[in-house]
């Protein structure tokens, strides 16, 4: 039976899907108004594992994803660059997208951006002003959170503790923690008509709009990052349960740790940002996965070098014995060897003990101790004399297991790596041919015999120069 940790009631509970064998999940996607960075890695990765484990278990998941492209950080990172808010926003998402393919997250069924959703969330805030839960402002609209008693559930917060928070600090509101449905706005910046304002949504209602589009008034899953639970996933849980009258909105609400780079908050102010594809420079995709999922989804991470060489090397070992398995099954006798009883019954122990630990929460760090062990056994078990069946078996087991957690997807980084690797040295070509624009020789030449040094040759010709490997 899996279990899994609801934050709602703090403890591990069956997990009992509200339709059968079905199960819709929501997962709080990027606001995209700039690259993706390693928290998003560590988050999507966790979600990414347990929708294949779902899948694997036989149960028929929708998962569902939003993109916030519409938001204060996008119009203001807009204005900055002299760029059109929507047109900067469908560039990150783009790149997103890159990146979540890069990184093997293929499960996602849908990505719902938040602007295509602007009449289903103007009939929801309509529909809580009705019954009075929300209140108009001149032209800005509010939910009115001592209007929903259970407020502060998620959180675990009273509602002095709420008071202490100013969220949307504004003079107008009748409580410091009321948050906005819809923000009025100037003819000059991003908006939508509403019967309000013209305007644009308040962040929390998106997601709302969205999950009550797709799943009704209540789902299964809900996750995200555990910084998001207070107030965003609070105030989800204030509007839809006000708006539709039915709770609980979530069943099981699921949150990731929080992601620390070298023992400190992650902060561009900090010098420690890293972005997706920095790391997937020096990093392959699996190294990633295998290293987030050493640590449980709902324990905090420490982001370092040294760390994630060790699992790099965890996966190169596992990645070795693949290998060999593969290799001496090509060379394999149909018949069975001598040790050949002791590897189907070790196959049996392995994959009960992978599947508890998933069971258990997602446990991916025992899983993988218990796919590693067997990885060692398996590579001390087989000779030249091991049959053709058991190998496969053996094979089959470690990819089965293996694409649980996203592994041996090496053939995707490498494309990325090559074609980063272009790109870079098109950069040199075009530095050197700087210098030889401006005379400078001795730099210009220096750069063309360090290439050639590492087996680059550069040719000067009419148009441009170009470059080979030698």
């Amino acid at each position: 039976m899996l279990k899994v940790y609801n934050t709602l009631t703090r403890r591990k509970e069956d997990f009992h899907p509200s339709h059968g064998n079905r199960v819709s999940m929501f997962v709080c996607g990027p606001t995209v108004y700039d690259l993706s960075h390693i928290g998003h890695a560590r988050t999507y990765i966790a979600y990414d594992i347990i929708a294949r484990y779902l899948r694997f278990k036989g149960y028929s998941l929708f998962y569902l994803m939003n993109i916030t492209d519409v938001d204060d950080k996008i119009i203001k990172r807009a204005k900055e660059e002299n760029r059109k808010p929507m047109e900067l926003a469908k560039e990150f998402t783009e790149k997103f997208y890159e990146d979540m393919n890069l990184l093997g997250i293929n499960t996602i069924n849908l990505f719902a951006k938040a602007s295509e959703y602007i009449p289903e969330i103007i009939s929801q805030i309509e529909g809580l002003v009705q019954k009075k839960y929300a209140y108009i402002v001149n032209g800005d609209v509010y939910y009115d959170i001592s209007k929903f008693k259970d407020y502060g559930k998620l959180s675990h917060r009273s509602i002095d503790e709420i008071h202490k928070h100013r969220i949307e600090p504004d003079p107008k509101k009748k409580n410091h923690s009321d948050f906005s449905l819809w923000k009025s706005r100037k003819k000059d910046e991003l908006a939508w008509d509403s019967p309000w304002s013209k305007g644009r949504p308040g962040w929390h209602i998106e997601d709302t709009a969205i999950t009550i589009t797709y799943f009704g008034p209540t789902y299964d899953i809900h996750g995200g990052a555990l910084e998001l639970i207070f107030p965003h996933h609070e105030a989800e849980i204030a509007q839809a349960e006000a708006y539709t009258g039915k709770k609980p909105l979530v069943k099981y609400w699921i949150h990731t740790g929080i992601l620390n780079v070298r023992g400190r908050k992650m902060s561009k102010s900090l010098g420690n940002f890293i972005t997706m594809k920095d790391i997937l420079i020096k990093y392959r995709p699996e190294v990633l996965r295998f290293f987030f999922a050493q640590s449980h989804y709902r324990s905090n991470v420490d982001f370092k070098d040294e760390n994630l060489l060790k699992a790099k090397e965890a996966l190169e070992s596992l990645y070795s014995i693949y290998k060999k398995i593969k290799k001496y099954h090509s060379l394999a006798p149909e018949d069975s060897g001598p040790k050949d009883k002791d590897i189907p019954k070790k196959i049996e122990e392995y994959e009960k003990k992978f599947y508890s630990a998933m069971d258990n929460d997602f446990n991916t760090p025992i899983a993988i101790s218990h796919l590693i062990s067997f990885g060692k056994f398996i590579d001390k078990q087989i000779t030249n004399n091991t049959g053709r069946k058991t190998l496969e078996s053996a094979l089959n087991t470690i990819v089965r297991t293996g694409d649980i957690l996203g592994l041996f997807q090496g053939f995707k980084q490498e494309k990325y790596r090559i074609e980063k690797l272009d790109d870079l040295i098109q950069i040199i070509i075009e530095l050197r041919e700087h210098f030889r624009k401006t005379k400078d020789w001795k730099m210009s030449d220096e750069i063309r015999d360090r290439l050639q040094k590492l087996g680059i040759v550069v040719e000067d010709t009419s148009e441009k120069p170009e470059w080979k490997f030698e």
